[in-house]
């Protein structure tokens, strides 16, 4: 009789734990570990190469929110990021998004750096300086191929130096 009652516990206490880590996953798969109120910015980059919907937003390592939707402006083809941040947060209008990537081929996230304009940004304002993902895969292409040096080619060379011919 113990001996069932005891299998019984461990069996419930093995499928809470199950249910507990699939909540996790699920809360934290769709971004919504920000908690409390939240409004939502945008971005515009030239290159959003590697972001997801999900990313972080951070502000000096903190994270802030998350990257909620990312499209395509038709008109110019730039990427526009819309942001979702905790409500309290009050970004000035010159502040600067930025895609960052932790390590050196990890995730993408967006880096805001606030500015010193004393005029914040209001919900569904966007951010107009931005700098764009680094595309890595190109810059390693380049380098392997010989690329980076055809930019300087042209170039005039040093006094007392003679070009290549």
């Amino acid at each position: 009789m113990k001996a069932s009652k005891l299998e019984f516990l461990v069996g419930l206490f093995v499928l809470l734990g199950l249910a507990a880590v699939v909540w996790l996953t699920v809360k934290v798969g769709a971004g919504s570990m920000v908690s409390g109120p939240t409004y939502t910015i945008e971005a515009r980059f030239t290159n959003a190469g590697g972001l997801n919907v999900g990313s972080s937003v951070l502000i000096a390592g903190v994270t802030v929110g998350r990257v909620d939707a990312i499209r395509m402006n038709p008109e110019d083809y730039c990427a526009i990021a819309t942001l979702r941040v905790m409500d309290g947060l009050k970004l000035p209008t010159d502040s600067m998004a930025s895609i960052k990537t932790t390590g050196l081929i990890g995730d993408k996230y967006v880096a805001l750096s606030p500015g010193a304009d004393e005029t914040y940004l209001a919900a569904g304002a966007q951010i107009t300086m931005t700098e764009s993902s680094v595309d890595i895969e190109s810059l390693i292409g380049k380098m392997a191929f010989g690329s980076v040096n055809s930019a300087a080619e042209g170039a005039e060379p040093a006094p007392g130096k003679t070009p290549n011919p």
